[in-house]
């Protein structure tokens, strides 16, 4: 599994985790020298294991450009947002939001 997520984010404008997949990005070696996040019972987890990791804290999500991490699941709800708001605007998203009956602040 690690092999092939190596292999997409060789080939993707956009990679994303959520909760705890912050770990499998680190073993991988792509979060080295980025910042990061993840859910909040596995901070000191992915800090203490993978150091090279700058591990940020009391966040949703960190946005790296091509690379995107979030904390627990419904935080990745909002990186979503934050997500369809770079790639098709604002407006969009928030209409995205709407139709889904969620509040996101953006």
């Amino acid at each position: 599994m690690l092999d092939w997520i190596n292999k997409q984010y060789a080939q993707v404008n956009i990679l994303a985790s959520v909760c705890t997949g912050a770990l499998l990005l680190a073993e991988c070696g792509i979060l080295n020298d980025k910042n990061a996040t993840i859910h909040y019972m596995d901070l000191d987890r992915l800090e203490n294991d993978y150091p090279r990791v700058k591990v940020i804290r009391k966040v949703k999500f960190v946005d790296q450009g091509n690379l995107l991490t979030s904390a627990g699941i419904s935080a990745g709800i909002n990186m979503s947002f934050h997500i369809i708001s770079r790639l098709f605007g604002l407006e969009i998203a928030k209409q995205t939001a709407e139709r889904m009956e969620y509040d996101i602040a953006l």
